[in-house]
C-alpha cells in the first residue's frame, strides 16, 4: 500500500507479511506458478497470474498506517459495515502491522470474539501490542508468524481480513490457501484493495488491484465470489466464501 506522495527515503523491507509453504491436502503445491522477470521498482521481480508481486513495506512504516488522513481517505468505518460482524465471531486480520483494523474488529466482535492479528516483524508486534494497551483493548491476540506459518488455529474463523495486503504477499497462493484452510466452512475471506482501473486513485499501479485480478487468483482455491462492494473513495471490497 504504497502512496505516490510518499517521502523518498522511507525504508521498505520485503517482510511484512507471512507465506505459508503448505498447500492443501492432495492439491497442487504451487511449484511453477511464478515466473522471475526484472524487478520494477516497486516490484520483487516475480509474477503470479500476470501480476507482478509489489514490494512490501516495514515497520518503519507504521505512523503511515495510523495517520490521521486515513479516516478520509479509505472510510474504515464502511469496510466494517460491509463485513457484518457480529459479537463473539472470531476473526483475522492478515497483516495488520500497527493494528488499526484489529481493534476496530475487536470493538464489533466484543469481549466474547476474538481478533487474531498476525505479522511477521517482532518490531511491528510490538507496535500493535502498545496500540491495543493504549486503547484498551483485550480481545486482540497479537501472532508473530514465520514465513511459513502464519500459526492461524485451522477450521476456527469466521472471517479473514486482508487491507491493502494481498499484493504484497511473496507466496500468493501458498498464502491464500492456508488463510482458507483456517476459516469454517462457509467461512469468509475479505480484499479490500486499491483499485487497480480507475486512474484517479494516488496509489502506485503494483499496489493496486482490479476485481477481475482478486477474483481470478481466488478462482484456483476453494472460495466463490459473494460480492463486490464499492462506495469508497479509492478501495473496493472483494469479498468471498469457502466452498
Amino acid at each position: 500500500m504504497m502512496p505516490l506522495n510518499m517521502a523518498k527515503n522511507s525504508t521498505w523491507l520485503c517482510a511484512f507479511l507471512l507465506v505459508p509453504l503448505l498447500a492443501f491436502a492432495g492439491a497442487d503445491t504451487g511449484r511453477g506458478r511464478y515466473t522471475n522477470v526484472p524487478a520494477r521498482p516497486d516490484g520483487i521481480g516475480k509474477v503470479y497470474m500476470g501480476r507482478e508481486i509489489a514490494k512490501v513495506m516495514s515497520y518503519y512504516g507504521a505512523s503511515w498506517l495510523e495517520r490521521p488522513e486515513r479516516a478520509e481517505e479509505e472510510r474504515p468505518e464502511r469496510v466494517l459495515a460491509a463485513l457484518g460482524l457480529k459479537p463473539g465471531m472470531v476473526v483475522a486480520d492478515i497483516g495488520a502491522g500497527s493494528g488499526y483494523y484489529s481493534s476496530r474488529m475487536a470493538e464489533r466482535v466484543g469481549p466474547s470474539g476474538t481478533v487474531y492479528a498476525v505479522d511477521v516483524q517482532p518490531e511491528m508486534i510490538e507496535i500493535l501490542r502498545l496500540q491495543m494497551k493504549q486503547r484498551r483493548v483485550t480481545n486482540v491476540k497479537p501472532i508473530l508468524g514465520t514465513a511459513t506459518d502464519p500459526r492461524l488455529p485451522q477450521g476456527a474463523l469466521d472471517l479473514a481480513l486482508m487491507v491493502d495486503v494481498y499484493h504484497e504477499l511473496e507466496y500468493p497462493y501458498e498464502m491464500l490457501g492456508a488463510i482458507v484452510r483456517a476459516l469454517k466452512p462457509g467461512g469468509r475471506v475479505v480484499f479490500v484493495e486499491f483499485r487497480g482501473d480507475d486512474p484517479q486513485v494516488p496509489i502506485k499501479a503494483l499496489h493496486t488491484m482490479t476485481e477481475a485480478q482478486v477474483r481470478r487468483e481466488a478462482a484456483v482455491l476453494p472460495l466463490e465470489w459473494v460480492k463486490t462492494v464499492g462506495g469508497l473513495p479509492w478501495q473496493h471490497i472483494i469479498v468471498f466464501r469457502k466452498r
